[in-house]
């Protein structure tokens, strides 16, 4: 194990809402930790939480319960002001470039903020800083004088890796860095985020609803549903062999071509939609989606325990006895393999 760097015990996050006034649990005690040159991805559907989780690990909304701590020291109460020397350390990258860039300023105002509002002040001037910055993320001839509109979204969101970089952070959260994109501009993406990684040893929290995309990055993934995580564990392991039955429909859901040529492959299908956080099933949040839920899953919450023989933990009764043929069976059929007799 590396050395943590961000950590998360048993956080919690809990919204009103304004005309019922009814609570609405957004995170639910997720615990997660980030190693120094570590890459964590968390993945789930639109509406778990996990954003809600990302913003609370950058401490942009407070904790309704549980401790953030970084590089060892706990910043759950931290104010805004004894916050500012850990934002250098901690970076985000957001999912809309054109929106988390101000519209308004140019790309070089976009770019020296960081450095203004940090009283950062370089030998080698910032203009050369800025520039030596932007051709790092491949924009080496853009005009800096221009104002975001004026650029394509590939652009923006290397601006924004930019931007993120510019303090020398120790870890970068990226929410959803590649979804707006086009796919082609999604691959650049993510092939520069591991260039920086190797040159730089960042550690990421990415945060997609893309397991194909993290599966790519990731060194461990943590599976996040209803605000809660149910399955957690080292990339290799969860991508050849997803042990939670909500796990294998979404690697289901984003079949490789060996998948679609296999014959007799056949998608997991979900039914139903996400329940609503307002109103949370009793027993696993899962069940009523499940396909291969028992009468204990419909009563009893499942804990998050580790798996014998595995650094892997799931939060499902059934598991690793019932789900792990299926999901051995669906890591084969990525590979093109016939399912296992």
């Amino acid at each position: 194990m590396t050395m943590a760097l961000l950590e998360l015990d048993a956080v919690s996050k809990t919204f009103s809402q304004r005309r019922s006034g009814r609570a609405v649990q957004a995170v639910a005690g997720v615990s997660l930790t980030v190693g120094k040159g570590e890459t964590l991805g968390l993945v789930g559907e639109s509406g778990c939480g996990k954003s809600t989780l990302a913003r609370l690990a950058l401490k942009l909304v407070d904790v309704t319960g549980g401790r953030i701590r970084f590089d060892g020291t706990d910043v759950t109460d931290y104010g805004s002001r004894r916050m500012l020397p850990i934002r250098r350390r901690l970076q985000a990258v957001f999912q809309d470039p054109l929106a988390s860039l101000n519209a308004r300023m140019t790309i070089a105002e976009i770019m020296r903020e960081p450095f203004d509002t940090h009283g950062v002040r370089l030998d080698s001037g910032l203009e050369a800083r800025i520039r030596e910055l932007l051709s790092f993320v491949g924009l080496e001839n853009i005009d800096i004088q221009k104002l975001p509109g004026q650029f394509s979204g590939g652009q923006l969101q290397r601006v924004a890796i930019a931007r993120a970089l510019a303090l020398e952070p120790e870890i970068i959260v990226a929410d959803e860095p590649t979804s707006a994109l086009d796919p082609s501009i999604q691959a650049q993406i993510v092939n520069l985020m591991l260039q920086i990684q190797r040159k730089r040893g960042i550690s990421y929290l990415i945060i997609s609803h893309d397991l194909d995309v993290i599966g790519h990055v990731a060194d461990r993934i943590a599976v996040m549903y209803l605000g809660t995580i149910i399955e957690q564990g080292a990339a290799a392991e969860i991508m050849e062999r997803p042990l939670h039955p909500y796990t294998q429909a979404l690697l289901s859901a984003a079949p490789t071509l060996a998948a679609r040529r296999q014959i007799g492959w056949k998608r997991i299908m979900l039914t139903g939609d996400p329940p609503n956080p307002a109103n949370v099933p009793s027993g696993c949040r899962f069940h009523p989606r499940c396909h291969l839920a028992r009468d204990i899953c419909r009563t009893d919450v499942p804990p998050l325990r580790a798996m014998p023989d595995s650094s892997r933990m799931v939060a499902c009764h059934l598991a690793p006895d019932v789900t792990g043929q299926a999901g051995a069976d669906v890591g084969r059929a990525r590979r093109g393999l016939a399912p296992a007799n």
